[in-house]
């Protein structure tokens, strides 16, 4: 079946490989969020910038996602504070919130029509944690000055929602959704507007250093540049080295309903997207055509199920019984990326070369802005990048061979929690 985002795109040019051996300041792989935020902002400040995407715009996890506003990190403020310290903690709330001034100024300023929307609801897929609930409300609203979290009970959820399988959870008025693909089209031709180039189907083979610069090759061409972005997310590979074994690749499953028609007033009423708060987490949202989005699922393995409608369905149902007669319009699979902690994976992994990946599905606000803290880092203002960098993302255990069956067993068992 195909991705609903793309049948609903935005009108976008087609864009040519690269051919033939070419010079800019900065080279940046990947035309994801993180790679066209690095883009556009490196192009407004008069940079000669090149992205080489192995497909099309947005044509991975950036354009494929849930489309969910996050606020924040993965982690919430107390684990930081822990892992961290009081300080960086800090430090990394308040990137998060410029990440998240940016996204909306950037939508803003660039006219961005991707259906962007208020409200985020997460919801307890167990009895009890109400009191951890307010006590996480309590404080970032008392060290962060964050007001905009607020508990919901059972019987308000359920009838927000129109299932009455969660108990109770809390909503963040400055989280919200939007239309994924749309954004990184319009971050594309932002870019593009200000002067970057982008070559679709270019996959980077590889790079190495020639003299004083770098060399960033595909199968028919070269580029040749001071500066390397490396971005990816979920695709990160051997162009980030023995650092790749930092981020797993894990594949997640989306569907779309038809419209609901009646059946549309009852379900989130609200307009929020919701989050639940399994290990594997079910994600869902009205389309503004009265569609349920909803994300259910993943698996560990290459390659994607071969009924992705049907495996995603199950989990909907559910959630939501009473769609059983509705009709199953668009699904589609996306492969996004995670580190062992559940932070994004940024630094300098060879002078002059910077990676960002590993979002664990916080990718949609935070990722834009780390392209543009990357853009700072490669002009010399590293403050953004060095603060990220401090964020503990170790290699996965058992090496390039091992890791992936080892990962696998301990995320099965997390997600046989979920069915207990």
């Amino acid at each position: 079946m195909n991705c609903w985002y793309v049948d609903t795109a935005a009108p976008f040019p087609d864009l040519s490989p690269l051919k033939g051996d070419v010079r800019a300041d900065v080279c940046v792989i990947g035309a994801g969020f993180t790679g066209l935020g690095a883009a556009l902002d490196l192009a407004r400040r008069g940079v000669s910038v090149l992205v080489l995407e192995a497909g099309e715009v947005g044509s991975a996890a950036s354009g494929r996602n849930g489309g969910q506003i996050h606020t924040g990190h993965r982690r919430d403020q107390a684990w930081l504070e822990k892992t961290v310290g009081p300080d960086d903690a800090m430090a990394l709330w308040r990137l998060a919130q410029d990440a998240r001034t940016h996204l909306h100024a950037t939508i803003a300023d660039q006219a961005i029509a991707c259906d962007l929307k208020p409200g985020m609801i997460h919801a307890r897929h167990r009895p009890g944690g109400e009191a951890e609930d307010a006590a996480h409300i309590e404080h970032m609203a008392r060290r962060y000055g964050y007001d905009a979290l607020s508990l919901i009970s059972t019987a308000d959820l359920a009838a927000d929602l129109g299932t009455e399988v969660y108990h109770g959870g809390l909503i963040d008025r400055d989280g919200g959704h939007l239309h994924p693909l749309n954004l990184a089209l319009g971050l594309a031709r932002a870019a593009l507007s200000a002067g970057a180039v982008i070559h679709t189907r270019s996959r980077a083979r590889g790079w190495r250093r020639e003299g004083g610069k770098l060399a960033v090759f595909t199968v028919d061409g070269r580029v040749t540049c001071d500066q390397l972005i490396i971005s990816g997310d979920g695709s990160l590979n051997h162009m980030a080295g023995r650092d790749r074994a930092r981020v797993m690749p894990i594949n997640n499953f989306v569907l779309t309903t038809e419209p609901l028609g009646e059946l549309a007033g009852e379900i989130i009423a609200s307009d929020a997207a919701v989050a639940d708060s399994r290990f594997v987490v079910n994600y869902f949202r009205k389309t503004p055509d009265g569609r349920l989005l909803f994300g259910g699922g993943e698996n560990y393995r290459p390659g994607f199920p071969r009924d992705i409608a049907g495996f995603v369905r199950r989990h909907m149902l559910k959630i939501y019984p009473q769609l059983k007669d509705v009709r199953i319009s668009h699904a589609w699979g996306a492969t996004l990326g995670i580190t062992m902690q559940r932070v994004p994976f940024v630094g300098e992994v060879a002078p002059g070369v910077r990676v960002a990946s590993g979002y664990s599905g916080q990718g949609v606000m935070l990722a834009p802005y780390v392209g543009k803290l990357l853009a700072d880092a490669a002009l010399g203002e590293r403050g953004g990048v060095d603060l990220l960098s401090r964020l503990p993302a170790p290699p996965f255990p058992g090496g390039p061979w091992l890791r992936w069956p080892l990962t696998v067993a301990g995320l099965s068992w997390y997600a046989l929690r979920d069915r207990l």
